[in-house]
């Protein structure tokens, strides 16, 4: 107990945020038996709506309401990205920790939207209710963690600071999570006239150790803004997006699997040689 109180900053006195951490990680479990099992959100190779022409009829009647995936995508990270960046107006502090979680939370999502619009291919579209709940969850998480924060104003700092530390994982993160987008990128090519997007087994970089280096890198990202923060929900969403990609990363290694035959068994979901 003493070891994490010694990196922690104390419990804030909100119900708000206590219920919120508790959800978080009650939820985790779940989270990962979810996509582990293939019950995946449906975007990315896993929008079904991309899957073969005998049940795209019937996929469009289960999904409703749909947009653009580049929309789509632009949803889930836009709302984050303006509630960053309107927090230095919002609650302008001197606080150096604050200013550097709001550094990286604007950063990381203006990143992602730039990559939405000049670096991912799509093809397809994504449901409504898809983009919202994602949407929602980055919004809510972003001003969850910054409202945490602000409780941590005037109290002494944890026994272990490690913020500077924070922000070199944060780099570490976000660059090696842009350079393998990229190379996604070049390898998924659209078909003919805008037709379906040709998957080959990714090459390169850390996809030759591990199928979803750009999810190990985002999971660098988040423990990033945790250990910039070191507040207890900062804690809860790091330990949360991690789970949540450790089943996603290994629904992808799944799904590639099913798709080639040629691909490399050696290569694992998202912790090289480990998972």
């Amino acid at each position: 107990m003493e070891m994490v109180i010694s990196f922690l900053y104390p419990p804030p006195p909100s119900i708000l945020l206590t219920t919120m951490t508790v959800v978080s990680l009650a939820a985790l479990p779940f989270m990962v038996w979810s996509e582990m099992r293939g019950n995946n959100l449906k975007y990315s190779k896993f929008n079904n709506n991309n899957n073969g022409s005998s049940s795209s009829s019937s996929q469009k009647q289960r999904l409703g309401s749909s947009i653009s995936s580049r929309t789509g995508m632009l949803c889930l990270y836009t709302p984050a990205f303006l509630a960053a960046s309107a927090s230095f107006f919002l609650s302008p502090s001197v606080d150096l920790r604050l200013l550097l979680l709001k550094s990286a939370l604007s950063l990381h999502f203006f990143k992602r939207v730039l990559e939405v619009m000049f670096i991912h291919k799509y093809s397809g579209g994504m449901s409504l209710d898809v983009a919202f709940t994602i949407s929602s969850g980055y919004f809510s998480s972003t001003a969850l963690v910054l409202y945490s924060q602000s409780f941590t104003l005037g109290l002494p700092q944890p026994g272990l600071d490690l913020k500077f530390s924070g922000v070199v994982m944060f780099m570490v993160g976000i660059v090696g999570n842009l350079y393998h987008h990229v190379l996604l990128a070049k390898l998924r090519t659209e078909g003919e006239g805008g037709g379906k997007k040709e998957y080959k087994i990714p090459k390169g970089g850390l996809f030759d150790t591990v199928i979803c280096p750009h999810y190990m890198f985002e999971v660098l990202v988040f423990w990033g803004f945790f250990m910039i923060s070191q507040t207890i929900y900062s804690l809860s969403w790091a330990m949360g997006t991690t789970f949540y990609l450790m089943g996603r990363s290994y629904a992808t290694r799944r799904w590639y699997l099913s798709k080639f035959d040629d691909f490399p068994k050696h290569t694992k979901a998202l912790i090289p040689f480990v998972f």
